[in-house]
């Protein structure tokens, strides 16, 4: 604000917040923000003169070289960022060249009586007096005359003897070896300055006390930036312009200490690190910035603390966030989370669960991928017929961990987003995929997705970063890949992968009489239910003996459900759902013991559950297959 007391011919700008310091002459002051990043000003000091500053030569001209400080310079500079740096100044204009520059005096505090800020370099020997034109009435200027005296008396600053080339930084614009430079730090926290920002998550840094200049990349968040257009000018990002000023008003020219934490494609991520707080959590908790997945794996304070404050700011729906919906808004809480019995496990990457209700329903495990081969390798033998469980590599041990670790039992399931159905074509009006609930399955503290991903047996997915329909536990995901990848486990190891030479007999008669003796011999066998036709016919994979065989209940019949007849479709016989259904929640997917004998049509028989256990879904069927041929 202009102070209306001030001499003629000069305005006093009072209460101005400081916000940069070009060099130890000159300023640059910011007004207060009001719906936006202030405009800035630059003050130069009337009457003084300080050492130049190096400047790197520019990229475009290699024959120039860059140049170094000037004695003391850096030294001025850094008297005012230390004593200005973040405070309110006051500063008078008496002169305003053709070119716009502006020449004044600056004090420290809210009005000219606070300190002289060029009296107090001239003091310390960081600037000289320009003598020229000194008029003798002045008596600020006699004053710096004075005080310049004064200092060369004292062999201050500049005046000392010598010269000042030790003053003189080596700085160092190029580091020839990013990710050898970065390792040497040891994620220990460095002192430094930072010098420029780029945008809210990119500032330029000088690390101390080597006099480094590195650009920093902030780990785990990405801001909204500045898009170069092809005709030089610059296009900002929604809230590009209002990120920079966030992190501008904070951390620029602060002393501030650096955690350099990887170094992925020369790019040097970290961490800065403030006395008030960390800007990176900072910047996600006011909704200036996202997280980023493929660099929060390296983020040293936690990863759990980005994403709540990310999660932070879409509840409170703040700046980028000002549009956001969550995945499950429109779901009621008894939807979002429930409690339900698990039926059968389905590709490795889902299950069926029953609802207290008595619904089934079809779970997806959020964010993974289960085991697959590319279309060539599938084809690769057109007379073999293709079978996922035993022909894709770690399907099947994907799918028995899964088996083993939930099959009848009850878990929690907690949805984490609804994935929309999606067509195969544009003009289709087939889904390519159905609708799926994607979610997070858990029994007794454990994430079955997680420890899928830990055994090598599942991938996670990876998203563009403005996919918010992602798992909940999304970077334990990550970290559980980046472990598996480390240790060879599963997918990722360099073995040979498990093959399954698994005979399949069902519905083939001749072979089936083929294999009746061996599998009579061996007696009671153990055995996995694979599939159920009906209430009483099953399909059964036996390991010892690597086969899959089509059987029958023994002494029973259950009412058989519709099928394809050459003569069209044949009804369904009543009770036929509720047969099949029973026998599903007991067996399916269930380890069994059986023993087998020969039916009169050739199939394999065997005996699973009592026949009284299907009592009023079944009845006795006289004949060789009764149960009395069992005992």
């Amino acid at each position: 604000k202009i102070c209306r007391s001030a001499p003629p011919n000069t305005n006093i700008y009072c209460d101005v917040p400081l916000f940069q310091v070009l060099s130890g002459c000159a300023i640059i002051v910011r007004g207060q923000p009001r719906g936006g990043p202030p405009p800035e000003r630059q003050i130069n000091l009337s009457n003084i003169r300080t050492g130049a500053l190096a400047r790197r030569a520019p990229q475009s001209q290699p024959d120039q070289k860059d140049t170094p400080d000037e004695p003391y310079a850096f030294q001025a500079r850094e008297f005012l960022r230390k004593m200005l740096i973040g405070k309110e100044v006051c500063f008078t204009v008496e002169v305003k060249t053709a070119l716009g520059r502006e020449y004044g005096m600056v004090y420290l505090g809210r009005d000219t009586t606070g300190e002289n800020i060029a009296e107090s370099l001239v003091n310390e020997g960081l600037a000289t007096v320009r003598r020229e034109g000194i008029r003798g009435n002045n008596p600020d200027q006699a004053r710096l005359c004075d005080l310049e005296d004064q200092a060369k008396a004292s062999k201050k600053g500049m005046w000392t003897e010598g010269g000042g080339t030790n003053t003189v930084r080596d700085l160092k614009y190029i580091i020839e070896n990013p990710r050898n430079f970065v390792d040497s730090m040891h994620q220990k926290p460095v002192n430094a300055v930072i010098e420029h920002v780029r945008d809210g998550s990119v500032v330029r840094a000088l690390l101390l006390p080597d006099y480094y200049l590195v650009t920093v990349m902030l780990s785990g968040v990405k801001c909204p930036t500045f898009k170069r257009e092809a005709d030089g000018t610059e296009s900002p990002e929604p809230f590009a312009a209002e990120a920079k000023f966030f992190t501008e008003s904070r951390l620029l020219q602060r002393d501030v200490q650096i955690i350099l934490e990887s170094c992925p494609n020369q790019v040097i991520l970290g961490t800065v690190l403030h006395p008030n707080g960390n800007i990176t959590e900072l910047l996600l908790k006011e909704g200036f910035a996202r997280c980023v997945d493929w660099s929060m794996a390296v983020y040293t304070q936690g990863a759990e603390k980005l994403r709540a404050g990310e999660k932070s700011a879409k509840e409170r729906k703040v700046r980028i966030w000002k549009d956001y919906v969550a995945p499950t808004a429109n779901m009621d809480q008894k939807d979002r989370q429930f409690v339900a019995k698990v039926m059968q496990v389905v590709n490795a990457d889902a299950v069926v669960v029953k609802l207290n209700s008595g619904e089934y329903k079809t779970i997806h495990l959020s964010s993974i991928r289960p085991p697959r081969i590319e279309g060539e390798e599938k084809n690769k033998d057109k007379d073999k017929r293709f079978r996922p469980i035993y022909d894709i590599p770690y399907m099947f041990e994907a799918r028995e961990f899964m088996r083993k670790k939930i099959i009848g039992k009850k878990v929690n399931v907690t949805v984490d987003y609804i994935r929309a159905a999606t067509s195969s074509s544009e003009t289709s009006t087939i889904p390519a995929f159905a609708e799926r609930t994607c979610a997070t399955v858990t029994i007794g503290g454990i994430n079955i997705a997680e420890a899928l991903v830990s055994k090598g047996f599942a991938t996670v997915i990876r998203y563009r970063q403005d996919d918010d329909q992602r798992s909940s536990h999304y970077d334990e995901l990550l970290a559980a890949e980046a472990r598996a990848i480390k240790n060879g486990k599963g997918l990722h190891s360099k073995k040979e992968v498990p093959i399954h030479r698994v005979a399949d007999i069902s519905g083939e008669t001749q072979k089936a009489k083929q294999f009746l003796p061996f599998l009579q011999r061996a007696g009671r066998s153990e055995a996995v239910v694979e599939y159920v036709f009906s209430g009483s016919r099953l399909k059964l994979y036996m390991p010892k003996e690597t086969c899959l065989i089509t059987f029958l209940l023994a002494g029973i019949e259950c009412p058989r459900g519709s099928r394809n007849m050459p003569g069209g479709m044949q009804v369904a016989e009543p009770f036929s759902d509720e047969a099949m259904a029973f026998t599903k929640e007991l067996v399916l997917q269930r380890e069994v013991s059986s023993t087998l004998i020969l039916a009169p049509i050739s199939l394999i028989s065997v005996v699973l559950l009592a026949t009284a256990c299907l009592a009023g879904f079944a009845v006795g069927h006289i004949g060789s297959h009764s149960t009395s041929s069992f005992i």
